[in-house]
C-alpha cells in the first residue's frame, strides 16, 4: 500500500467522522425546539455548522476518493508489473503445474478484487467501525444502559464475523480454483473452437466447459447455503438492539426521567448502528473473499526464482555439452534419462528417434524452458542453470513446428527478433526466408495485420515468418523442431529453401525433423530411444551400424 492510498484511506475515515458528527447538531437542534428555546441567531449558528460540515465532507470525500482511486491504479500497475517480472524469472516448468486460467485470474481480476480491497473495503471497513464506537459512545452520555447496549449488540456479532470469515476463506479458495478452472477451459474452448464445431462438439456438448461451469455453480451453492445461516444469526442479534434500546429508553421517558429530544436521539441510535452493522457485516466478507486474491498474487510473487549467480556469460565458443542429464516433466515418468553428448560449435547436429522419445525436451533443455532435475547442460562451457535465461535466449534463435504470431503487423511480428531492427533489415530478413513474395502480394504489404496467432497467414506463411525472426535475430545458435512439418510440397521446399539460408552462416544448429532425407547431410546424427542416446554418428556411420537409425532409414525408404 503506498502513501498516496493511505493518505485517502484516512481523509476517508476523517470525513467519515464528521458525518456522525451531525448527531450532536441534531440533538442541539433537538434540545432548541422541545425547549422553546429557539432564535434566529441560534438556527443561523447551526445552520452554518450544518453547512461547514457538509462542505468539509465534499471536500473531504472529493480528495479521499480521488487519492484512493489513483492511488489503486498506482498500486495494480505496479502489482502487475511485478507479475510480469515474476513470470519472465521463474522456471517454465511452474506453468505446466498450473491452469493458464490461474494466472489470467491473478493478473486481470485478482488484481482488480486487490485494488477494491485497498480503495474501497478497507476505508469503509475502518469508517464503519468506528462510527459504531463513536455513536454508541454518545449515546452512553445521553443515557448509559442504552449506549451499554448499544456496545454489547455489536460485541455479540464478532463470533458470527469470525465464523462466517471461515466459511468465507474454505469457500473462497475453492470458488478462485474453479474459476480458475472455468477460465482455462473457455479459453481453450475459444481457441479450438473450430476443431470442436468440425466434430459438433461445441456449446453443451463441451463436457470441459460445462462441468468446469458446474463445479463452479456448485461450489457458489454451498458457498451461499454455508453463509446465509450464519447471516440470519446476524440480522437476529444485529435488529435485538433496536427493541431493547426502545423498552430502556421509553420506560424512562414514560416515568419522565428522559427529555424528549434524548427519547428521539436514542431510538435512532440504534436503526443508525444496525445499518452500518449490515454494512460492514458485507464489507468484512467481501474483504475476506478478496484476500484470497491477495494471496493468490502473493503466491506468485513468492515463487521460486531461478537459481542464479552474478556468473558472466561470455561463451567464446557455442558449444553444446549434456553432462548425465535427468529430466520429466511428471515426477516418476523420466522423459530424458542419464543423457550425455557433446554438439560441437559451427555444425549441424540432427536427433531423431520415436515419437516421445526426448527430442523436443532437448532443444527445450537447451532454451532453458526447462531445467534437468539432475546432471548440468553448458553452452560454451557455462553452466546455463546458473545464467540468467535471457542471456541465454540472447544466444538462441528456434523456429518451432507451432509457430505464435501476435495480433500486430507483418514487420512487428518479425521484429519482436530484434526490436532495434530497420525497415530495411527486417525486409532482407524476409527475402532470405522466402517470405517477400507473399507479402508483396498482399494489399497492405508489410504493414497487413496476421490476425489473431496469425489466423489470417497460411501454415507455410507463418513457418516462413518465424524462419525470418531467426534470420534477423542472427543468434549463434539455431534450434529447428519440426520446422517443416504439416506443410504441403509448395510450402515444404519455400521452408526448406529459407532454412538453407538461415544455416549458410556459421552457426551451431540441432535439428529434429520428420523425414530423415532432410537429416541425412548432417555433421552428427543423435538418436533417441526411450530418453537415452542409443546411438550417435554421421548417416554413413549410423548406416554401417545396423542399428535403430538404420532400420528408420530403411522403413522410410519403403514409404517413398
Amino acid at each position: 500500500m503506498n502513501r498516496k492510498l493511505k493518505k485517502s484511506i484516512v481523509i476517508i475515515v476523517f470525513e467519515g467522522l464528521l458525518g456522525g458528527c451531525n448527531f450532536i447538531v441534531l440533538h442541539q437542534v433537538l434540545q432548541l425546539v422541545f425547549g422553546n428555546g429557539v432564535t434566529l441567531n441560534k438556527l443561523m449558528t447551526l445552520t452554518g455548522i450544518v453547512a461547514l460540515i457538509l462542505t468539509l465532507r465534499i471536500i473531504l470525500y472529493s480528495f479521499g476518493f480521488i487519492g484512493s482511486q489513483i492511488g489503486g491504479a498506482d498500486v495494480s500497475r505496479n502489482i502487475r508489473i511485478a507479475l510480469g517480472d515474476k513470470l519472465k524469472n521463474i522456471p517454465l516448468g511452474l506453468f505446466t503445474k498450473r491452469h493458464t486460467g490461474f494466472y489470467i485470474n491473478v493478473a486481470t481480476s485478482g488484481v482488480s478484487n486487490y485494488e477494491k480491497m485497498l480503495t474501497h473495503k478497507t476505508a469503509d471497513i475502518i469508517k464503519y467501525i468506528v462510527l459504531v464506537i463513536m455513536v454508541a459512545l454518545f449515546a452512553c452520555t445521553i443515557y448509559l444502559p442504552v449506549g451499554i447496549t448499544l456496545m454489547i449488540s455489536s460485541i455479540l456479532l464478532i463470533p458470527t464475523i469470525i465464523f462466517t470469515a471461515r466459511i468465507v476463506k474454505f469457500y473462497g479458495n475453492k470458488k478462485n480454483s474453479a474459476n480458475s478452472e472455468s477460465i482455462s477451459s473457455i479459453a481453450e474452448y475459444i481457441s479450438g473452437i473450430q476443431t470442436l464445431r468440425a466434430y459438433g462438439m461445441s456449446g453443451k456438448k463441451n463436457k470441459t466447459v460445462t462441468d468446469a461451469m458446474k463445479d463452479y455453480s456448485n461450489i457458489s451453492y454451498l458457498y451461499e447455503r454455508s453463509v446465509i445461516p450464519i447471516g440470519s444469526i446476524y440480522m437476529t442479534l444485529n435488529w435485538l438492539a433496536f427493541p431493547v434500546s426502545v423498552f430502556l429508553a421509553g420506560d424512562m421517558w414514560v416515568n419522565n426521567a428522559l427529555p424528549v429530544p434524548d427519547l428521539i436521539l436514542l431510538l435512532m441510535f440504534p436503526l443508525f448502528i444496525c445499518k452500518i452493522n449490515i454494512a460492514l457485516f458485507i464489507d468484512l466478507l467481501a474483504y475476506k473473499d478478496l484476500t484470497i486474491s491477495k494471496n493468490n498474487i502473493t503466491k506468485i510473487i513468492n515463487e521460486q526464482e531461478e537459481n542464479i549467480s552474478n556468473e558472466e556469460f561470455t561463451p567464446k565458443s557455442t558449444e553444446i555439452e549434456f553432462n548425465n542429464v535427468d529430466f520429466s516433466y511428471i515426477e516418476g515418468e523420466p522423459v530424458l534419462q542419464n543423457t550425455s553428448f557433446i554438439i560441437p560449435e559451427h555444425s549441424l547436429t540432427a536427433i531423431v528417434g520415436d515419437s516421445g522419445s526426448g527430442k523436443s525436451t532437448i532443444l527445450n533443455l537447451i532454451s532453458k524452458y526447462y531445467l534437468p532435475q539432475k546432471g548440468c547442460i553448458k553452452i560454451g562451457g557455462y553452466d546455463i542453470e546458473k545464467v540468467p535465461s535471457e542471456k541465454v535466449f540472447s544466444y538462441i534463435s528456434t523456429v518451432d513446428q507451432d509457430v505464435f504470431l501476435f495480433n500486430d503487423t507483418i514487420r512487428n511480428n518479425i521484429r519482436y527478433a530484434r526490436p532495434s531492427a530497420t525497415n530495411e533489415e527486417v525486409e532482407h530478413a524476409c527475402c532470405l526466408a522466402n517470405c517477400d513474395s507473399f507479402i508483396c502480394k498482399m494489399k497492405n504489404g508489410y504493414d497487413t495485420e496476421t490476425g489473431e496467432n496469425g489466423n489470417q497467414l497460411s501454415g507455410g506463411e507463418r513457418q516462413r515468418i518465424s524462419v525470418a525472426r531467426a534470420i534477423l535475430k542472427n543468434s549463434p545458435i539455431v534450434l529447428l523442431d519440426e520446422a517443416t512439418a504439416s506443410l504441403d510440397i509448395e510450402n515444404e521446399l519455400l521452408v526448406k529453401q529459407a532454412v538453407t539460408n538461415l544455416l549458410n552462416a556459421d552457426r551451431t544448429v540441432i535439428m529434429i525433423a520428420h523425414t530423415l532425407s532432410i537429416v541425412k547431410n548432417a555433421d552428427k546424427i543423435l538418436v533417441l530411444d526411450e530418453g537415452r542416446i542409443a546411438e550417435s554418428g554421421n548417416h554413413r556411420e549410423l548406416i554401417n551400424l545396423g542399428g535403430k537409425y538404420a532400420a528408420m532409414w530403411k522403413a522410410s525408404k519403403m514409404l517413398i
